[in-house]
């Protein structure tokens, strides 16, 4: 199964300047929670903008560059390659960034939405998804509290 997993805030930003605009370390912890074990897929810009590759995860890397290679990561060429080694999991996810999640998205099975009620500034988009396809089948609301200041709320949605 092919999920993919993303934050994102009423207008679908996840990311500004290479970053993400906002800080839930709730968020964070159920993204490692949730891709804990797992193969996960993002691009070379995201795997950059980490420290290293995710613990307890496979990283696969796609990028177009040839001569790109890191320690801890697979590095793919094209989309079909990763999705492939993804499916060799019970569930792969696509963790970014933009490009990635446009590109996957048709190939998705279900979706982990973090959904933040507030409107920020950014470059990055998570690409539209409509309920004509897609069914949400889990909603829970976030705490909000001091290190997480915002109203958010964890979605999944599987493909209709």
């Amino acid at each position: 199964m092919i999920s993919m997993i993303s934050a994102h805030d009423l207008n679908r930003v996840i990311g500004k300047n290479g970053d993400m605009p906002w800080n839930l370390p709730d968020d964070l912890k159920y993204f490692q929670r949730v891709t804990s074990g797992h193969s996960i897929l993002m691009g070379r810009k995201t795997f950059e903008s980490m420290n290293g590759p995710l613990k307890n995860r496979r990283n696969i890397v796609l990028t177009s560059n040839k001569e790109w290679s890191r320690d801890g990561a697979i590095v793919v060429h094209d989309l079909v390659e990763g999705l492939k080694l993804l499916n060799e999991d019970e569930e792969g996810f696509v963790i970014g960034g933009g490009e990635i999640y446009k590109l996957a998205l048709e190939k998705a099975d279900r979706l982990y939405i973090t959904l933040i009620h507030e409107e920020f500034e950014g470059d990055t988009y998570f690409p539209a998804y409509s309920s004509d396809d897609w069914k949400l089948v889990s909603n829970k609301r976030g705490n909000q509290n001091d290190q997480n200041p915002y109203v958010y709320e964890y979605r999944v949605y599987e493909r209709i």
